[in-house]
C-alpha cells in the first residue's frame, strides 16, 4: 500500500521522494532491474543504497536466515532473527521505498543455475562472503552472460584503512570493488562493509545511468 501523507497523491509522494536525486537519472533507474546474489553485509547494505536511489526492480537471492551473528554489519532488525533473509530485507526496503518491484528467491546459487536466475538482469551484483562462491559466480555470470555488467566485492573485513577500499574495472564488464588483500577471518565490521557496498552501489548506479564507472 502507498502510503499518503498530509493528502499528497501518489506521483507527488514518488517525486517528492526523488527530489534531491541527481537530475536526469530517476527515469533511467526506474527501467532497471537489478539481481543481488547474497542478501547479507554486502548485498543487504547494496540493496538499501539502490532501493533509496530509486532503482525500479531488484531481485534479491539468498537461502539463510538471519542470526545474532548478522546484527554487527547486516542491515537487520532484532526481531527478524530467525526470518529468511530475503524475507526480512524485502520488508525493510519496502519501508524505504514502496514504489518498488523486489522479488525474493530462497535458494543457494550454484554453478547449475546461474544461466536461469540472472537471465532478466541488467546488471548483476555479486554480495558474497565466501571466496569460492564469488569465483563460481564470475566464470558462470561472464560464461553465460559475457555482455552483462558484473559487480563484486572483494576484500571489506577489518579495521584497515577506509581509502583503501577502492573500485577497479577487472574485465571488460567486471569491476570489484574492495582493498583486494583482507580477509573474513580477521572479523566483519559495519564501516569498511558499508564503504564497500557504497562503492558497489554506486558502480552500478552509474553504470545504468550510463556513466564510466572509472575515471579516464
Amino acid at each position: 500500500m502507498i502510503p499518503k501523507f498530509q493528502g499528497v497523491d501518489v506521483e507527488d509522494f514518488f517525486m517528492g521522494m526523488k527530489e534531491r536525486n541527481v537530475a536526469g537519472t530517476t527515469e533511467q533507474l526506474q527501467k532497471a532491474h537489478v539481481i543481488i546474489a547474497g542478501a547479507g553485509g554486502l548485498g543487504s547494505n547494496i540493496a538499501i543504497a539502490l532501493t533509496r536511489s530509486g532503482v525500479g526492480h531488484l531481485t534479491i537471492i539468498d537461502f539463510d536466515t538471519i542470526e545474532m551473528s548478522n546484527l554487527n554489519r547486516q542491515q537487520y532488525k532484532v526481531s527478524q532473527i530467525g526470518l529468511p533473509k530475503v524475507t526480512a530485507l524485502k520488508q525493510n526496503l519496502l519501508e524505504f521505498n514502496p514504489f518498488i518491484e523486489i522479488d525474493t528467491v530462497q535458494t543457494e546459487i550454484t554453478s547449475e543455475n546461474i544461466a536461469e536466475l540472472f537471465a532478466d538482469a541488467d546488471i548483476i551484483c555479486e554480495a558474497f562472503d565466501n571466496p569460492m562462491a564469488k569465483a563460481m559466480l564470475l566464470d558462470g555470470a561472464t560464461k553465460h552472460y559475457p555482455n552483462k555488467p558484473v559487480v563484486m566485492g572483494n576484500g571489506m573485513a577489518g579495521l584497515h584503512l577506509t581509502n583503501e577500499i577502492q573500485t577497479k574495472q577487472q574485465l571488460p564488464n567486471v569491476y570489484i570493488c574492495g582493498d583486494g588483500y583482507s580477509k573474513g577471518m580477521e572479523g566483519l565490521m559495519a564501516p569498511r562493509v558499508m564503504v564497500c557496498a557504497g562503492h558497489e552501489a554506486n558502480a552500478i548506479l552509474r553504470l545504468l545511468t550510463n556513466q564510466p564507472v572509472l575515471s579516464e
